[in-house]
């Protein structure tokens, strides 16, 4: 992330306020939620039958990772076709029952919407790709291959995918080579071509119609290249193909294709929307797309948080998001600070998470996993984020403290592309070096138990308890599974997707909701606390000990109120030393994370990852 001086604090910061600023957004990755037919994947009913449990959370929102028909080459980012819904999750009839469950509840759905590609199983492609004169052959990037010296084909040029390997797959019919930044079976599309725009539009006017509330916009800086698509600088002398994010990403004409979807479809509508916007260093490039002179979305993800504990490999700075760096508190807390005043009196929004589909569990990231002190940074982290201004993004099980599985998992048990992709090449190159095939692949295995996306995607552990809801559904004719320490973590009857975390018969919701002191009921309480203080989504945000390895402490303020925040990320005792002007005889705690309820304001030192939130007197 480029370096920029941290902006100056404004007491005369005026908040325009907005309902999805102040939404709680829930997460759902479907397979994984609840799977209400015993066949092992999750799906819409399963969902349906939880919203009790979603709405008792304190949820707004909710967002569903994708649903629509797919091969699952990526785990449904690879969509066949936009306007229906894969039969593994259920019916067009299916979402609209969802849809008035959830709006019943004074709940929204939000949609995933990845328009950047589709699968190479979509109706568009397969025209595409049946012969050059088709009419939608330019959707899609095509491109004649590169005939070097020796008269040997070429990719048409040196990019390389997300994934690994060449971003090109040659098609043998047409004899040309098709773009893919992630997946082969995942074309880009061609957003130069004005029917594609068009069709795109459409795809997101048929959800508003039916009642979707907004969406989440999948790589949505992506949709634009840079025109001749030139070959990427050497960044890596050691591979053929090449990191080329600087001539895809924040392309020349983003911006104008994103005013469009708010001119010609979002503009229409009380739609909430979030782009994703990986792999972008500037603030200035980020903010474009959220400022609200620019008409274009209301916030976006960006990722500078997420990657503090990932390794940056060559000159051109690409991550391997599978090495593992130490990363210190201090970096931390610069990034959060910067992104919480980042061009606030222009209207920047921001958005909070710590987890999502694509990242391991924050709490074996971020906090400490340990049985000992699992529950405690679970809480001080639930204390962080909901004490911090923007949307608030909760991930399916976040709220239960849910954690990596097991460093013992092999290689079999993980079933995400990137991961099994990353293994391939890895143990290719050794293999062909060491001229053997018993390659030593313990380090690759370190680094996936600590980062790969498989974590985020193991089966729900969950179950909410029988007197608050039946898990009957008022619209099903079956009972529906129940989420408890049972086989499969109550997940399915059949055989899961994918292995469930191996501690899910003693941490799951069954034991959690009942218990007061459980990291559910402790999110529950916080979510409350933040909907109850307009100052912890709107107001100022002055950091103290910017330095301190271990403690973290803030003060928000907004219109005469003010809140202070102190946490202890470590496993030992911190001594507290505040400045003078905060003085705590001034205000009383509101919540802690330790068991003793309220607390003298004359302590001394903070417990292992203890967290308190305190609001002025």
């Amino acid at each position: 992330m480029t370096s920029v001086e941290p902006p100056t604090e404004s007491t005369l910061f005026k908040p325009v306020r907005a309902w999805w600023k102040e939404a709680i957004v829930y997460q759902i990755y479907p397979i994984s939620f609840l799977d209400s037919n015993g066949d092992g994947l999750g799906d819409l009913n399963g969902v349906l039958s939880k919203l009790d449990y979603i709405s008792d959370l304190g949820v707004d929102v909710i967002w569903l990772c994708p649903i629509y028909p797919s091969p699952l080459m990526d785990m449904g980012y690879d969509i066949s076709d936009y306007c229906d819904i894969d039969p593994k999750y259920g019916t067009l009839e299916d979402w609209d029952r969802l849809l008035k469950g959830a709006h019943d509840r004074g709940m929204k759905i939000m949609m995933d919407l990845v328009a950047n590609h589709t699968s190479d199983e979509h109706e568009w492609f397969r025209q595409s790709r049946s012969n050059k004169s088709n009419p939608k052959r330019d959707w899609y990037v095509w491109r004649a291959p590169k005939i070097d010296a020796a008269g040997r084909r070429q990719t048409p040029n040196n990019w390389k995918s997300v994934f690994q390997g060449p971003a090109w797959d040659y098609d043998k019919a047409t004899e040309e080579y098709y773009l893919h930044l992630y997946h082969p079976g995942q074309p880009d599309l061609n957003w130069e071509n004005v029917d594609v725009r068009r069709a795109i539009w459409d795809v997101m006017r048929f959800w508003l119609e039916r009642g979707c509330d907004g969406f989440r916009m999948d790589v949505i800086n992506k949709i634009s290249k840079v025109p001749g698509l030139p070959d990427a600088p050497i960044s890596n002398p050691d591979e053929e193909y090449q990191q080329a994010g600087m001539y895809y990403v924040n392309g020349p004409r983003v911006h104008e294709f994103v005013k469009e979807l708010n001119t010609q479809v979002l503009s229409h509508y009380d739609a909430m929307t979030v782009g994703e916007t990986p792999y972008t260093d500037s603030v200035d490039e980020i903010a474009a797309y959220v400022l609200p002179q620019n008409k274009e979305l209301n916030m976006v993800f960006q990722f500078e948080h997420m990657v503090v504990d990932t390794t940056l490999v060559g000159e051109s700075k690409d991550p391997n998001p599978f090495l593992v760096r130490k990363w210190e508190l201090p970096e931390f807390k610069d990034i959060i600070f910067r992104w919480q005043l980042l061009k606030r009196e222009d209207g920047f929004w921001n958005t909070i998470f710590f987890e999502n589909h694509d990242h391991a569990r924050s709490v074996s990231r971020f906090g400490n996993d340990s049985d000992e002190w699992r529950a405690y940074s679970a809480k001080m982290l639930a204390v962080l984020q909901v004490t911090l201004s923007g949307t608030l993004y909760v991930y399916q099980g976040q709220e239960l403290g849910l954690r990596n599985f097991s460093r013992s998992w092999g290689i079999e048990e993980y079933k995400d592309y990137a991961s099994l992709n990353y293994w391939k090449k890895v143990f290719d190159h050794r293999k062909t070096r060491e001229e053997r095939e018993d390659v030593d692949m313990s380090d690759v295995l370190d680094g996936l138990s600590k980062k790969a996306r498989d974590h985020a995607r193991t089966p729900m552990q969950v179950s909410y308890s029988a007197h608050a809801m039946t898990c009957i559904c008022w619209c099903l004719d079956r009972p529906v599974q129940q989420w408890d320490g049972t086989p499969n973590g109550g997940f399915t009857t059949g055989k899961p997707w994918m292995r469930p975390n191996d501690d899910h018969a003693s941490w799951n919701a069954a034991n959690q909701v009942d218990d007061p002191q459980s990291v559910l009921s402790f999110w529950k309480r916080v979510l409350k606390i933040r909907k109850a203080h307009e100052v912890l989504t709107y107001g100022d945000f002055k950091l103290y000990l910017p330095k301190d390895p271990h403690l973290f402490i803030y003060t928000r303020s907004l219109e005469g109120v003010s809140a202070l925040v102190l946490l202890n990320f470590s496993t030992h005792e911190s001594k507290l030393a505040l400045p003078s002007e905060v003085d705590l005889a001034k205000f009383k705690v509101e919540i802690g994370n330790y068991e003793d309820g309220e607390v003298a304001s004359d302590f001394t030192a903070l417990r292992p990852y203890e967290a308190r939130l305190y609001f002025a007197l």
